[in-house]
């Protein structure tokens, strides 16, 4: 299948179109977000507070007078940031640390996946919190905690997938011939590895922002006032009975956004996989 191909497929995949238009709306908010929103995020207005929404207000107010819909129209950056800074943080030690485990083997294999089966051991947001919690809690070290979480993840991605093409003939061929394990990795083994890890680092951008969300309810994220949207539902979860709107529409964003990074990551699985293809 060719490109021309695989984007016409995609395309004609529901889950990623929906999913894809999803992460649209999300980013053009995100680069809008000054001119869309008509209050400043920041400063608050007590004599506004726990607003519902009107007019002027359009998701209403929080406990402290501010307009919740500037406040997660600039949280969209964030929850943007946090899924690409973390992602990355675990996607390129992860597949750096798979491709040497499967290709080379023997005891590089065993001492790379036994410290992967050790962070594994571990759930992913008790982790996050041990790590956010040594460091300090603000929004860098969230995304380097939920970086490090997903490491072992694409680890054994990529050595699964390095461990069949190894055995292939052009590899084999390509040793015979006198390529270097540099080469043959980079050149050869990586580029087919690629499509397991695009669906799963599309995926792993909902998991980062659902954990740095969980993170910032916990007090443990981003930090006061910065508008994230898991901040923001931890702020609103204490007037949810007399004004659940403040933790409503924090809510709904991050949904939306994870909703979209699922669909999508669903669609290119459908799209990349020759199995799934085939059926």
């Amino acid at each position: 299948m060719n490109k021309r191909e695989a984007i016409r497929d995609l395309f004609r995949n529901w889950s990623a179109a929906v999913g894809l238009g999803l992460i649209i709306l999300i980013l053009a908010v995100a680069l809008l977000g000054p001119r869309l929103a008509p209050h400043d995020p920041l400063i608050p207005s007590p004599l506004q507070r726990l607003k519902g929404p009107d007019s002027d207000h359009v998701f209403g107010t929080d406990s402290l007078g501010r307009d919740i819909f500037s406040r997660v129209i600039y949280g969209a950056r964030i929850s943007l940031m946090i899924g690409i800074i973390s992602v990355s943080i675990s996607l390129i030690p992860g597949t750096l640390l798979g491709l040497l485990s499967g290709y080379f083997g023997g005891w590089t294999d065993s001492i790379i996946m036994r410290t992967m089966d050790m962070l594994l051991a571990f759930p992913a947001i008790l982790l996050a919190i041990f790590i956010t919690a040594i460091l300090e809690p603000n929004l860098t070290n969230t995304m380097m905690a939920v970086g490090l979480v997903y490491i072992p993840h694409y680890a054994r991605i990529v050595r699964s997938s390095v461990l069949s093409l190894k055995e292939q003939l052009f590899v084999q061929a390509v040793a015979h011939l006198g390529g270097s394990h540099c080469r043959i990795l980079l050149k050869h083994i990586l580029p087919n590895c690629l499509p397991p890890i695009i669906v799963y680092a599309t995926l792993g951008m909902g998991t980062a922002v659902l954990q740095a969300a969980a993170l910032g309810f916990l007090g443990l994220g981003a930090q006061p006032p910065s508008p994230e949207w898991g901040a923001m539902l931890s702020e609103g979860r204490q007037y949810i009975q007399i004004a659940p709107h403040v933790a409503a529409f924090p809510g709904a964003a991050i949904l939306i956004l994870v909703l979209g990074f699922n669909l999508f990551g669903d669609g290119l699985r459908d799209v990349l996989d020759p199995s799934l293809r085939s059926q």
